[in-house]
């Protein structure tokens, strides 16, 4: 081969070999290989234990029942049944010792996450009843009509 082709060749060559060394040296071993199939993920397999050890942010309504069982049970007969305390206040992780601290979202935004009418055709999501935000009481706070722990009730 003519001069002007090996020159090309051989720095892609070597450009392939620094580049293979530099992951080498950088890639812990363990990255990406799973068990003996050599198939590919994205995670080391010995950071799996430090995220085991990371504390969860969102406990479910089972550890909201040992301080508040009365709005659990309530919500537990409602519409609200199958969402998570955690949805509408806020991870349970942190919580304070002292609740009166805990900040409480009463905003419309919060519940037009879920109650607004979204027209989505073959979707389950488009058949929920919603509200349409500019026409239902605009600018004021839904949980002054309604109580948010049981939705069917009227508040007043």
């Amino acid at each position: 081969m003519k001069n002007h082709v090996l020159r090309p060749l051989w720095l892609v060559l070597a450009a392939i070999a620094l580049l293979l060394a530099v992951r080498y040296l950088v890639v812990p071993s363990d990255f990406g290989v799973n068990g003996r199939s050599f198939t590919y993920g994205f995670h080391r397999l010995s950071n799996v234990a430090d995220w085991q050890k990371f504390p969860d942010k969102y406990l479910g309504k089972e550890y909201c029942q040992d301080c508040h069982e009365e709005k659990v049970t309530e919500n537990g007969s409602s519409k609200h049944r199958n969402i998570q305390c955690e949805n509408c206040h806020g991870p349970a992780y942190g919580h304070p010792d002292n609740p009166e601290k805990l900040p409480i979202d009463r905003s419309r935004e919060l519940c037009l996450r879920c109650h607004s009418q979204l027209p989505y055709p073959g979707s389950q999501r488009g058949q929920l009843k919603g509200i349409d935000p500019e026409r239902h009481n605009p600018g004021q706070p839904c949980a002054e009509c309604h109580n948010p722990h049981h939705p069917d009730q009227e508040v007043g």
